[in-house]
């Protein structure tokens, strides 16, 4: 054997020589992955809030014999219950084989995202246009949500207590709302400002209709109009605003992006991407070792607070009643749980290369990506999974032929972010995230790639399998 060949056999031995799927999977498996974005375009388009998307899957998981968890019940292996918090938060679990306090395996991800809720008194008159007043929840490029088509969802807590479901811009026939923004002829002072300043948050108006009453004795007639079709429509007053849960959201469906169709591109794809391929890949494990319990976690995108959130006691005390009628702590059943924190990882964009560094960040169509750390530049905000069971992750991956890449978010002093991988963590339990590499993130239209997406359902359902 000569050098020459001996150099390429311990190249292939030795380093790393990541590929697109695209050339390595064979077209059978292409088309698995095809079909199984068409269900997760559908989740998409019906769950845009969390409260649609935790509804959403309850339905799906009672017509799959989950029943609503009982925390006086010693359940037996094989039982499928679920733990609906407050509307916007979810846990399903399958109880396992092996005993409790062996711990269990998690998956957390979170079904919020960026969006523009309205304020508590929202709707005013303004040179005979009505107009909502927002405030943006969590991190946006707020000029991304300006001249594009939004949806209004939401309830509404009448003052006879009854709660209305609110969703206008989404059907076939449906009106629509927008931001409006400035014609680049009069921009000239606009065009100053800095892109961080372009649109600013007191700007992120909604314009909601134009038409008065006709009734030339009462003043802002356009705001009286409005608020008589919501009454008709929905029975609100004016006064219903202020305890309502209101939200604008774009307005348009999940597609097939690309010539090749090899792309999806939706609003909310971060994190309803790892939304819904853990759940397809929890709702068929059937008989699993240890006890998998799937969490669908609120208040992500603005720190995970709030009693709907990851760093709320939640997650905690399900695991506790739990384990309460097996004679078993929670806290011992968390100190030998491990989990997947599933949530995204920026892609690679050819067109901003400046922000990543190549040789550690995800690339689209090369896999699910296991992110050792997130954070901030000093690490800050993150658990960092220890080198043990990054060890586990990737043996178990790797025994069911996952194919999976490494990420980092971005260049180390160039920003960052967080997941709930730390409060988990918090809990004594081993963590690390692993999700989908998405373009554009945080955007009104972001871009995942339909191979990634299939790959981390498969990530999910071998470590949902797993007895480590």
């Amino acid at each position: 054997m000569d050098a020459k060949t001996v150099g390429k056999q311990l190249k292939e031995e030795l380093c790393l020589n990541p590929k697109n799927m695209g050339d390595v999977l064979p077209q059978e498996e292409i088309q698995k992955a095809m079909e199984f974005c068409e269900g997760y375009k559908a989740f998409l388009n019906a769950g845009k809030t969390e409260r649609e998307a935790s509804a959403y899957l309850v339905k799906i998981l009672k017509e799959h014999g989950y029943e609503p968890f009982d925390y006086h019940k010693k359940y037996e292996a094989g039982a499928k219950v679920y733990y609906h918090n407050r509307s916007k938060a979810l846990i399903m679990a399958v109880i396992g084989t092996q005993p409790i306090e062996n711990g269990v395996n998690i998956i957390a991800s979170h079904i919020d995202s960026p969006r523009l809720d309205l304020k508590p008194r929202p709707l005013y008159e303004e040179a005979q246009f009505g107009m909502f007043k927002t405030h943006y929840y969590g991190g946006i490029k707020k000029y991304q949500w300006t001249a594009i088509p939004l949806s209004l969802h939401g309830v509404v807590m009448t003052k006879d207590g009854k709660k209305v479901e609110v969703s206008i811009g989404e059907e076939a026939g449906d009106p629509v709302f927008c931001v409006t923004d400035l014609l680049p002829h009069l921009a000239a002072d606009q065009m100053k400002r800095s892109l961080q300043e372009g649109i600013k948050g007191e700007e992120l108006n909604v314009l909601v209709g134009s038409l008065p009453f006709k009734d030339d004795e009462v003043s802002e007639r356009v705001k009286l109009n409005l608020i008589r079709l919501l009454n008709e429509k929905y029975g609100m007053t004016e006064a219903d605003f202020m305890t309502a849960e209101l939200e604008m959201v774009p307005s348009f469906p999940a597609k097939d992006l690309g010539l090749d169709r090899s792309m999806v591109g939706s609003y909310g794809q971060d994190d309803r991407v790892c939304a819904y391929t853990s759940f397809m890949a929890s709702l068929e494990c059937q008989a699993p070792k240890r006890t998998l319990v799937t969490v669908f976690a609120d208040k992500e995108e603005i720190g995970s607070d709030g009693n709907t959130g990851l760093n709320s006691s939640f997650l905690r005390y399900f695991i506790a009643d739990l384990a309460k009628p097996y004679g078993v702590e929670g806290r011992t059943v968390l100190s030998h749980s491990t989990c997947l924190s599933a949530d995204v990882n920026a892609g690679f964009d050819p067109t901003f290369p400046e922000v990543s560094e190549k040789n550690n960040t995800a690339y689209l169509n090369y896999g699910v990506v296991i992110s050792k750390y997130t954070g901030a530049r000093g690490k800050s905000g993150t658990s960092d999974a220890s080198a043990e069971f990054m060890g586990e992750v990737s043996r178990i991956l790797n025994e069911d032929h996952v194919i999976w890449q490494i990420g980092e978010l971005g260049r180390v002093d160039q920003g960052g972010g967080g997941t709930v991988a730390q409060y988990v963590a918090n809990l004594n339990v081993d963590v690390v995230d692993v999700g989908v590499p998405v373009l554009s993130m945080h955007a009104p239209f972001e871009v995942t790639a339909k191979l990634d997406v299939y790959m981390t359902y498969r990530a999910f359902a071998a470590y949902a399998k797993s007895d480590r």
